[in-house]
Formats: structure tokens, sequence, C-alpha cells
């Protein structure tokens, strides 16, 4: 089963992306914060990371730097899923070493599920 790892503060998205991908056969792994993230990122070793840019204990980027400096997690694409502008969040992705952005509110669940998919690496 495909995991992905969701690191968001708020719990109306954890579940509308639960409900956007469980029905995909995706195992989503939830994260409230930067900390509890890194964690879940080295104990399940995730196929995709969906990383909110605005947490409350370190910002997303600091957390994309920390994931991106784990040998293990090389090959793990880090997806910034945030509602910041599209240009501030191309620049954070840029910046960060994320592999792409997918933007917040998700309005179309069937659209938001095949941004992640197009993410995702080919088995």
């Amino acid at each position: 089963m495909t995991k992905i790892l969701l690191i968001e503060d708020i719990l109306d998205t954890v579940e509308l992306v639960r409900k956007a991908l469980a029905p995909r056969g995706y195992e989503v792994i939830h994260a409230p914060d930067a900390e509890t993230g890194l964690q879940q990122a080295l104990g399940h070793h995730p196929d995709l990371i969906l990383l909110d840019l605005g947490l409350p204990d370190y910002d997303g980027q600091t957390l994309a730097g920390w994931l991106r400096a784990e040998a293990s997690l090389d090959e793990t694409p880090i997806i910034a899923f945030t509602a910041w502008p599209q240009e501030t969040a191309r620049k954070m992705v840029e910046s960060y070493g994320c592999d792409g952005y997918i933007s917040k509110p998700i309005l179309r669940i069937k659209e938001f599920a095949n941004q992640v998919a197009s993410f995702l690496k080919p088995s």
C-alpha cells in the first residue's frame, strides 16, 4: 500500500485528505507538527510527504531542510501543501528542496487526488 505522510495541523484538512486518498488505496499517516512529522517520516519511510508550510512548532521550510538532510528520505518526494500565494509557494519549492506544491484549500477531491498521484514514483 502506498504510504503518504501528511504533516498538517488543521484537522478538517486532515480528514478531507483522508477522504480524498483512502478510496484510491493510499494509507495516510498524519503528523500535526514538524517534530512528529520528522519522527513519522523516519519511522514509516513514506512514498510521499505532503508538507504544510505553516506548522505550530517549526515552519515547513525548516522541516523540509531536516527531511532533505536524511539520506533514507533522498528519494521521497516532498510536496509543499499550502494556502500561500502561488508565486510564494513556487519560491519555497525551489529554495527548500521540495518536489512541487499543491494549493489549499482542496476544492475538488478528484483533482487533488490526481495531483497527489502525479508526484508518486511508478512502482
